[in-house]
C-alpha cells in the first residue's frame, strides 16, 4: 500500500493553535478511499478536532485494525506514533500500548466488520477495562476491502447488491457500549462536522473509554436501493471493456439541523435514512434512560446522533490497577522487576 505526502506549503495568514501549528500541520496522507467515501470527513473531523485541542502530535498515538476505516489513521497527523494491527487485534494493541505509556492521547479508528465481528471480544474487554482511549467506529454495513459483505451492524431487511436481504438482528455498537458499562458513548454522521468535532473532542479529553460510532457512507458496495447506513453510484457510467470497477467522484453529504429535531438525509442512490439529534435538555448521566430513548428511536425508525450517555466517577483502567503515575515505558528495570525473595513470595500463593 503506497501513501502520496501532501505539499507542506500552506497560506502566511492560516490560523495557528496555542503550539503555533495550522491544522495543516495535523493531516497526513493523501487519501486513497473512493471519492465521497464518508471516512474522508471523519478524518477532516478528527483533524480539526486535534487542532482545536493544542495536542503536540508526538503525544499522539494513532491505533487501526483491517478495512477501510483503518487506513484513515494514515491521513491525519503524520508527525504522531501509530500501529497498524492484525484484523480485530486493535484494542488489545492498544491496552498494551497505554500500559506502556499512560501519558499519551490514544485514537483507536476501527470499523464494524473489525470491531462488532472479529474484534467484537476485544471491544467488549476494553470497554470492560475502562481503557483511557477514543474509540471511533467508522459504521457503514459492509465489507469494504472484501467486496461488500454484511458486517455486524446491517440491519434487517438491509439489500446486498447481490443475494437475499439480511435477515439477521444487527449488533448495535451504542447499545452494546451502554450495557457494558463504557464511560462516554456518542453517535453521529459523518456528514455533520458541526456535531462530529465537538463529540470527538469530548471522546479525547474524557478520562476513560470513549466511543464515538460515526454512520459513515460507503459508495461503492451500498449502491443499490434498499441500503440503510451506505450508499453508492449505480454503474451507469461503467464501461464493460475490461473487468475492473468504476467509482463515481461524488459531492459529500452534509447535515445540518437542531436539537431535538429530526431529519431525512437522501443518500447517493435515492434512498434516505432519518436522523435524530437528542434534545437540549437530555439527561446523558442516565444510563436507564439511554436505554429507553435509544429503543423509543429505533422503533420509530430514527438514528440518534450526540453525546448519548457519560459517567465521569467510574475509574480508568491504571486507576483501577493502582498503577503509578509514571509511565511503564519510563520507569528503570529495578523498579519493573521485583527481587527473587518477592518473586517467590508471589509464585508460592499460586502453588
Amino acid at each position: 500500500m503506497s501513501y502520496i505526502a501532501k505539499p507542506s506549503v500552506s497560506h502566511p495568514s492560516v490560523r495557528k493553535n496555542k503550539l503555533g501549528l495550522t491544522s495543516r500541520d495535523y493531516e497526513g496522507a493523501v487519501s486513497t478511499l473512493c471519492a465521497g467515501c464518508g471516512h474522508d470527513s471523519v478524518t477532516a473531523a478528527i483533524i480539526q478536532a486535534v487542532f482545536d485541542l493544542d495536542i503536540e502530535p508526538h503525544m499522539l498515538a494513532k491505533m487501526s485494525g483491517i478495512g477501510c476505516s483503518s487506513k484513515t489513521p494514515a491521513y491525519f497527523v503524520q508527525q504522531s506514533h501509530g500501529f497498524n494491527s492484525v484484523h480485530g487485534r486493535m484494542p488489545s494493541v492498544t491496552t498494551g500500548a497505554n500500559t506502556a505509556n499512560r501519558h499519551l492521547t490514544y485514537i483507536g479508528v476501527s470499523g464494524d466488520g473489525d470491531s462488532l465481528s472479529i474484534g467484537v471480544g476485544q471491544f467488549v474487554h476494553a470497554i470492560r477495562r475502562n481503557l483511557n482511549m477514543c474509540y471511533i467506529i467508522e459504521n457503514n454495513g459492509v465489507y469494504g476491502l472484501t467486496k461488500g459483505q454484511f458486517s455486524a451492524s446491517a440491519d434487517i431487511g438491509s439489500k446486498p447488491k447481490k443475494g437475499l436481504p439480511n435477515q439477521q438482528e444487527p449488533i448495535d455498537p451504542v447499545s452494546t457500549a451502554l450495557s457494558l458499562g463504557a464511560t462516554y458513548i456518542a453517535r453521529s454522521f459523518s456528514g455533520d462536522k458541526a456535531q462530529l468535532v465537538p463529540l470527538i473532542k469530548g471522546a479525547l479529553l474524557h478520562k476513560g473509554f470513549s466511543l464515538v460510532d460515526i454512520i459513515s457512507p460507503c459508495v461503492t458496495f451500498n449502491d443499490h436501493e434498499g441500503s440503510t447506513k451506505s450508499y453508492a453510484h449505480t454503474r451507469q457510467f461503467y464501461n464493460h471493456v475490461v473487468d475492473v470497477d468504476y467509482i463515481a467522484p461524488f459531492e459529500t453529504i452534509t447535515a445540518d439541523y437542531e436539537q431535538g429535531s429530526a431529519m431525512p438525509v437522501t443518500m447517493h442512490d435515492g434512498s434516505k435514512i432519518m436522523l435524530r439529534k437528542i434534545e437540549a435538555d437530555y439527561d446523558p448521566t442516565s444510563r436507564a434512560g439511554a436505554f429507553k430513548y435509544l429503543r423509543e428511536r429505533f422503533n420509530a425508525g430514527e438514528i440518534v446522533t450526540g453525546l448519548l450517555y457519560i459517567d465521569d466517577e467510574r475509574k480508568e483502567m491504571h486507576d483501577l490497577m493502582g498503577n503509578v503515575d509514571t509511565p511503564f515505558a519510563e520507569l528503570p528495570m529495578q523498579s519493573l522487576r521485583p527481587p527473587k525473595g518477592e518473586l517467590k513470595k508471589i509464585l508460592k500463593t499460586y502453588r
